[in-house]
């Protein structure tokens, strides 16, 4: 078996905020304290604020003309470890989130020849901000998505923020990241690494006929 600690990783970190560049944006913050912790475990990252990008709506890898995902989705499969940071939109993952979402979709039908999904074996986290309620929801409904399209989810694979419901405050807006914020990514890039290096040595058995 190969060596956990000398497998090398990489991970695209998908924002999906609403707000182009250079806007600030909490969604790409957090995304980058993240970030911060998968470069710190020796994993090459790029982040990217899918807002700035013409992705199409539909399910198919290549929804035509003008369509930018094709070149993102390059990025997406050649990663071990997918980060979707999203807001927080009317108790929901952004449009952007959920568009994302279905593009992955088409990699169900994107098979090895055992007929094993492109995206088994490789995993993926989540993180949230918002200055309203719905942080757990929303998370869950990433998961469930991810999970269905073939990622594997960590051990308290998410992280999040938010601020008091009905107020202004950003993620973007704090002097500081509290604490308890900053262990939670931090366990949540940690164990991400962790279980992409296993699964790199040893991944799932293929797929019976």
């Amino acid at each position: 078996m190969v060596s956990q600690l000398n497998v090398p990783l990489r991970a695209i970190v998908l924002v999906c905020s609403l707000k182009p560049s250079p806007a600030p944006s909490s969604s790409a913050l957090i995304a980058e304290h993240l970030t911060k912790e998968l470069r710190g475990a020796d994993v090459e990252c790029e982040l990217i604020r899918c807002v700035d990008h013409a992705i199409a709506p539909g399910v198919e890898t290549d929804m035509g003309r003008g369509d930018e995902w094709p070149g993102l989705r390059h990025k997406v499969l050649d990663a071990d470890i997918l980060v979707v940071s999203t807001p927080i939109w009317l108790g929901h993952p952004s449009s952007v989130a959920q568009r994302v979402l279905e593009r992955l979709d088409a990699e169900l039908s994107n098979t090895d020849d055992s007929g094993t999904p492109a995206m088994v074996g490789k995993v993926a986290i989540v993180s949230v901000v918002g200055n309203e309620d719905g942080a757990h929801k929303v998370i869950a409904d990433t998961f469930q998505a991810l999970n269905d399209i073939g990622y594997t989810i960590p051990a308290q694979g998410s992280t999040y923020w938010t601020g008091a419901a009905m107020q202004t405050t950003d993620y973007n807006d704090l002097d500081e990241v509290p604490e308890q914020v900053a262990a939670t990514t931090a366990a949540a890039a940690r164990n991400a690494v962790h279980l992409a290096r296993a699964l790199k040595a040893r991944t799932y058995p293929p797929y019976e006929p």
